[in-house]
This record gives C-alpha cells, sequence and structure tokens, in this order.
C-alpha cells in the first residue's frame, strides 16, 4: 500500500511524531484531500495537550486545511478530482437533531465532528473528510493563504457579518495579532469605519496599512472613551485573549452595539450592567461556522484582496511552527506548507 507523512500525537501532551501511515481510503459520502497546506492554530493545542474529552489517540491535528480532490467515495455529488477545497473547524454534522434541521449544522449538538479532533486533520499529506466539510477554493486565493482563512478568516468574516453592523458603521478590532488582523481587513472592505485597538504606538502603522481608519493605543488611551468620541462602536470584534481589555472596552458599545468575543478570555468579562441597560448593547460570543461560510469567506476574500500574513514552515518543522504559534511571536499565522 502507498505510503504518507503525517504529524500524529500519540497521546494527551505527548510530543508531534512524524510517521508513516498508509494512504487512506474514501468510504460513502467522503473525499479523499491532497494536502497542500494547513495552518497551525492556537485550537490544534487540544489535540495535543488532550482538552476535550475521548479524544482518540493517535490523532493527526490540523483544522486550517486547503488543497485538493483526490479521491471521492460512493455517493458524492457536486464535486470532481482536482477541486481546490478547503477544510476547515466544521467537520460534519449528525442531520437529524433541531439545529441541523433549522440548517444549522455548526451547531450541531448531537454528532458533530470537528476536524483534528474528533476526526484527523491536516498535518497530513492525504486526509479523507465528509464531502459536507468542503470549500471550494477560488483560483486567486493560493493554498497557503486559503488555510488560515478556514478558521481565523471564517471567524472573523463570519462573526462580523452576523453582528448587525452596516456600511458606514464603526467596528471597532480588539487586538491586531492572528485573529485581528483579518478582522480589521475585513471591516475596512466591508465599507465600515474602522478602529483598531492594540497596545503600542508601534502598531499604529500596520493598522493603517490593514485599512484601520483610526487607530487606539490602549496603553496611551482609554478605548471606550476614544469610540464614544466616535459615536460608540456597533460592534467589537474581540479578538486578543485579555478579559479585563474586553470589560474596558466594553464602554465604547453605542446603542444596540455586540461585544462580539472571538478569542478566550484570560479572566472574566465584567458587563456595566447601566451601559448594556441605556444603550441596550450586549455579548455575544462567536466562532467560526460551517462549509458554506467558509467558503463564503474565501469568495469574499477573493473579491476584496483579504489575505492572511503568514509565516510559512515544512511539515517537519512543525514543532517550530507550534511554538510561535503558541508563544506568540508568529506574524501573524503559521502554515505547515506539505505539497505543490
Amino acid at each position: 500500500m502507498a505510503k504518507m507523512r503525517v504529524v500524529q500525537v500519540s497521546k494527551a501532551k505527548g510530543p508531534f511524531e512524524i510517521v508513516e501511515r498508509e494512504i487512506p481510503q474514501p468510504g460513502p459520502g467522503d473525499v479523499r484531500v491532497k494536502v497542500q497546506a494547513c495552518g497551525v492554530c492556537h485550537s490544534d493545542s487540544i489535540t495535543k495537550e488532550g482538552l476535550f474529552p475521548n479524544i482518540a489517540y493517535p490523532r493527526i491535528p490540523g483544522h486550517e486545511v486547503a488543497g485538493v480532490v483526490d479521491a471521492i467515495g460512493d455517493g458524492v455529488k457536486g464535486w470532481k478530482l482536482g477541486d481546490r477545497v478547503g477544510v476547515g473547524w466544521y467537520g460534519g454534522h449528525c442531520g437529524y437533531c433541531d439545529s441541523c434541521r433549522r440548517g444549522r449544522f455548526d451547531l450541531c449538538l448531537v454528532d458533530r465532528q470537528v476536524t483534528g479532533i474528533s476526526r484527523d486533520g491536516g498535518y497530513a499529506e492525504y486526509m479523507v473528510t465528509p464531502a459536507v466539510t468542503l470549500a471550494l477554493i477560488p483560483d486567486e486565493v493560493s493554498p497557503v493563504d486559503a488555510g488560515p482563512l478556514m478558521c481565523a478568516g471564517v471567524t472573523t468574516f463570519n462573526s462580523l457579518r452576523n453582528s448587525g453592523v452596516g456600511p458606514g458603521e464603526v467596528v471597532a478590532v480588539l487586538g491586531i495579532g492572528g485573529l485581528g488582523h483579518l478582522g480589521v481587513q475585513f471591516a475596512a472592505k466591508c465599507g465600515c469605519k474602522t478602529v483598531a485597538i492594540a497596545r503600542g504606538a508601534d502598531k499604529a502603522e500596520l493598522a493603517k496599512k490593514l485599512g484601520a481608519h483610526v487607530y487606539i493605543d490602549s496603553d496611551q488611551q482609554d478605548p471606550a472613551a476614544e469610540l464614544q468620541k466616535l459615536g460608540g462602536a456597533k460592534t467589537i470584534l474581540a479578538t486578543a485573549p485579555g478579559g479585563d481589555a474586553m470589560t474596558t472596552a466594553f464602554g465604547g458599545l453605542g446603542i444596540d452595539g455586540k461585544l462580539m468575543v472571538l478569542g478566550v478570555p484570560d479572566a472574566p468579562i465584567q458587563v456595566n450592567a447601566i451601559t448594556a441597560i441605556f444603550s441596550r448593547a450586549g455579548l455575544r460570543g462567536w466562532y467560526s461556522g460551517s462549509s458554506i461560510d467558509s467558503q463564503d469567506t474565501l469568495r469574499f476574500s477573493a473579491l476584496t484582496g483579504v489575505r492572511p500574513m503568514t509565516q510559512v514552515f515544512p511539515l517537519d518543522k512543525v514543532n517550530e511552527a507550534y511554538d510561535v504559534m503558541m508563544n506568540g511571536t508568529v506574524r501573524f499565522r503559521a502554515v505547515l506548507k506539505i505539497s505543490a
């Protein structure tokens, strides 16, 4: 049988292991993807550290996958060999629960599958995945760029478009790291008055390059007060994991504003009840989306030129890629380039 190289984790808190496995065959409803690139995301630590219960090891991480359809299982319609496809966090659904009946497959609570956690992911030369997980990659988007758009991209784009914000309204992006640098681009390309919030004057130039109209240095300015000078934010995309920073930013919301929590906060978020009551402001969590949301993200990115800033590593440098991602020194998304 033909072999492939994969990166697997054999047990919770175990090391990455580069091993050979037989190339898998797709079953009914599945496709096999020849992986060209796979982003390295902080959520990969769930598999690496065993943070979810009942992960079946050994497991191949990776849910920011870009590649081409290489083989097709029985019953698959709408896809053909050679199609350029992405695979994200969303890894399938049961098809029977109330969420599925309402078309919210990403919220399925019965048998929701997660790529790279409950099924093998993209740290490999090939992977098998249900056809329902696929998103078509436009020709204009390279595999290295498409990978991060399958997670960081869809998370920021999908939360923004579901926040109720419209063109010309104020959108603030808290943090301009791996998620935030995409959030700033999406907000600007959607025609919003885009405000980037980060620590340090040195980030102002980057924020403006990404499309921000206003930069707030939270070391020197009160973000809530500055946002209120602009009339209050309709939406704040909280991408940095600072709970205290989210608490402070909440005061910058305008009428019917929403704080969209995308990064897991390191401390509880304290909501000012008076602000919430008199401004009808609220807090909402958001995590990513289904395959069609990823496809919408890719299509929008192709049309508007939104792209992630990436640092590329070969598969055998997976430890280095993971380390710079975890310690926050990567600028801005680490990507494993696996094949041409």
